[in-house]
């Protein structure tokens, strides 16, 4: 899928109301998008309209076993075709741990052609220095690393001191990217309540005490998370765990071609103008 840049549709006609939005390879502003199963011709289909905006697509949990060999080697080819990362779901690699067969992993998974790797410990307790092992055992085979930081489960969550502390190891880590938990559903876990809000104030205490901000992917599949990102950060913050059909929903908030964050780039009489009509 490789080949001269395509025009897009209204772009001599109407400007993005957020500017600065970076274009693909990027090194921030990152999408990573989770796959829980789509075919060959949906994979390509979905390229075709939304692969300007994935950066990163994971095959959730352990569904890459699922597959056929000929069609994950297939599918992996397609997605790295449109300059995509492509890895298994980090509970995939926790089964390998538990079976003593990282290595054997690892290997298998650059031979069917993933280009980044998950090393997570979300239900599986595997100890910092383990678990930097195996982060600088993948990278050295030319992986791209990404690493993940919370639990799936909010009972086992560590508390908020002992979470920072492991986030800015993962941060100090030879890892790529360092993923904060938020799960597909994005409630109840991590940094966000049963709700989906953002617990503000262990926010602001993640904050205040880490650093090395652009290795961060956060975990926001609800809108409501997104948006609050895009308006803390602006439109290059990394944002994961974003639903296949939510990938141009998710950009269209990042340029403010969306209500939600197409207001904060009014002035105080536009904005009253526009409710006003």
């Amino acid at each position: 899928m490789d080949g001269p840049e395509k025009k897009k549709a209204w772009s001599e006609v109407v400007d993005f109301p957020i500017p600065g939005r970076t274009n693909k390879p990027r090194i921030k502003g990152l999408t990573m998008v989770i796959d829980k199963g789509l075919g060959l011709v949906s994979t390509e289909e979905l390229l075709n309209v939304a692969g300007d905006y994935i950066d990163y697509l994971k095959l959730g949990f352990g569904t890459s076993a699922l597959y056929d060999e000929d069609v994950l080697v297939k599918k992996i080819s397609l997605v790295r075709s449109c300059g995509a990362d492509i890895y298994p779901g980090g509970t995939f690699f926790e089964v390998a741990w538990l079976q003593n067969k990282v290595k054997d992993y690892l290997k298998y998974a650059w031979h069917l052609g993933f280009s980044a790797i998950e090393i997570s410990d979300g239900t599986v307790d595997m100890g910092y220095e383990v678990k930097r092992n195996f982060i600088v055992m993948a990278k050295d085979m030319g992986f791209k690393v990404i690493t993940e930081v919370g639990k799936k489960d909010l009972r086992d969550m560590p508390d908020l001191n002992k979470f920072i502390r492991q986030v800015k190891k993962e941060l100090d880590s030879e890892a790529d990217l360092v993923i904060i938990e938020g799960r597909e559903s994005g409630k109840g876990i991590g940094l966000y309540d049963a709700r989906g809000n953002i617990r503000k104030d262990d926010f602001a205490e993640l904050l205040l005490n880490t650093y090395k901000m652009e290795k961060i992917m956060w975990e926001a599949p609800l809108k409501k998370q997104q948006q609050e990102f895009i308006t803390l950060f602006g439109p290059n913050v990394n944002l994961g765990n974003v639903a296949i059909n939510e990938i141009l929903a998710l950009e269209a908030l990042r340029v403010g071609m969306r209500g939600d964050t197409l207001k904060n780039t009014l002035s105080a009489g536009e904005f009253l103008q526009c409710v006003l009509i």
